[in-house]
């Protein structure tokens, strides 16, 4: 069973606003190719979309977040093949073979946004980033519109699948197939050194690697790895739609 996309959310881009509004997820799809979007709900939190839904090229949809709080995680599943009924094999991505995830987790390397957002109640404060902990398998970016202050896009531009050391790609079918995501350190050698398990799951011993940095010298606005700090700061207030975008 493939590894599921890691469920640590570390909090870094916050939004503060008094005034309430509705506050939309828009998936754009900017790839020559079609995605699959998939939306996981951390525990407690709706599933919103059925957690699932096709996106052809340069088309986009639009999903209001629910009032009050969700956080969770969206990520593209690509190479996807239909074979009944909600019944959706992929590439990367996959999430146990359904197109409407309903909650379940995709299987790595998949690149990774992550939210937590608060609105309403005269209070409004979200957080969002992006993370390659987990490898990279589409450029992905997260934009805040309609804010106020500074308020810069976040992600991954680059497409890293070109350009994966061989160490690192993802082939599908595995061995002699095209190369279609790249891994992070972790998923190809599972040490814990390189997943900060055990012994190294601080941030004293969490340190950055040579495959961490492949992926950070690329995309310095990401997370590479499990106790990393994105180099991108700012201060940025009562947005009103969050928007991914793939293949900026």
């Amino acid at each position: 069973m493939a590894p599921s996309l890691h469920n640590s959310f570390l909090i870094l881009f916050t939004f503060f606003s008094t005034h309430t509004h509705a506050l939309f997820l828009t998936l754009v799809n900017n790839c020559n190719y079609t995605v699959w979007p998939a939306i996981q709900p951390n525990a407690g939190q709706p599933v919103l979309a059925g957690g699932g839904l096709i996106l052809h090229p340069l088309t986009h949809q639009s999903i209001p977040f629910p009032d009050t709080h969700w956080s969770g995680r969206v990520w593209a599943r690509t190479g996807c093949s239909t074979a009944g009924p909600n019944h959706l094999s992929c590439a990367t991505g996959d999430c146990g073979g359904r197109l409407q995830c309903n909650g379940a987790g995709g299987s790595a390397p998949a690149t990774l946004a992550q939210f937590d957002v608060h609105h309403g109640g005269g209070n409004d404060f979200s957080s969002y980033g992006v993370s390659l902990v987990d490898g990279f398998n589409v450029p992905l970016t997260v934009t805040p519109h309609e804010g106020k202050g500074v308020c810069p896009v976040v992600g991954c531009r680059s497409d890293l699948v070109a350009t994966c050391p061989p160490t690192l790609q993802h082939r599908v079918p595995a061995g002699h197939g095209p190369v279609v995501a790249c891994k992070s350190g972790c998923e190809a050698f599972h040490t814990d050194e390189l997943c900060c398990r055990n012994h190294y799951n601080s941030p004293q011993m969490c340190k950055g690697s040579v495959y961490s940095t492949f992926f950070k010298h690329a995309c310095p606005s990401t997370f590479t790895f499990a106790h990393d700090t994105p180099s991108l700061m700012h201060q940025c207030s009562s947005p009103r739609e969050l928007k991914i975008i793939f293949c900026h």
